[in-house]
């Protein structure tokens, strides 16, 4: 079974290979501060399917989570930090290679990223689809490199 230097090298393969052909064909600007946000949204989830078993991406993504969270408090929204907790604990609740490591998983995960780039950085879909497409190539490098795709 692969690991966590294994998921991140397929990971950036994945997310270079697609920044490569999305500035080539003038979907995306050659922005190099975008790329890196962009391939470092690819690699987070290249970790995230492995987050139902202790792991290094587990750690990362709730110690992400964490910080998060505090930031809702803190900005005392309260709702949001509850959806937040609500939803952080769900990979918990399932064995290892549940339903994390799920071809529909992946066109799942995105979605909060897709949404909350729009509601609270008020991103245009348009601004905001690179990034749910960067996250889906990471998710699915990690299920092809797992055998689960």
């Amino acid at each position: 079974m692969p690991g966590y230097k294994a998921h991140l090298g397929a990971g950036l393969l994945a997310g270079a290979g697609g920044a490569f052909l999305a500035v080539k064909t003038g979907h995306i600007a050659q922005d190099p501060q975008l790329l890196a946000a962009l391939l470092a949204v690819c690699l987070l989830a290249a970790l995230f399917p492995d987050v139902d078993t202790d792991s290094k991406g587990k750690r990362l993504f709730y110690g992400l989570l964490l910080g998060l969270d505090a930031g809702l408090l803190y900005k005392e929204e309260y709702r949001w930090a509850a959806f937040l907790g609500l939803f952080a604990i769900l990979p918990g609740l399932t064995a290892h290679r549940a339903w994390t490591h799920r071809w529909w998983a992946a066109l799942l995960f995105p979605l909060p990223l897709f949404a909350a780039s729009q509601f609270f950085l008020h991103f245009s879909w348009e601004s905001a689809l690179p990034f749910y497409l960067a996250a889906l190539v990471g998710y699915a490098s990690h299920l092809v490199l797992d055998r689960e795709w």
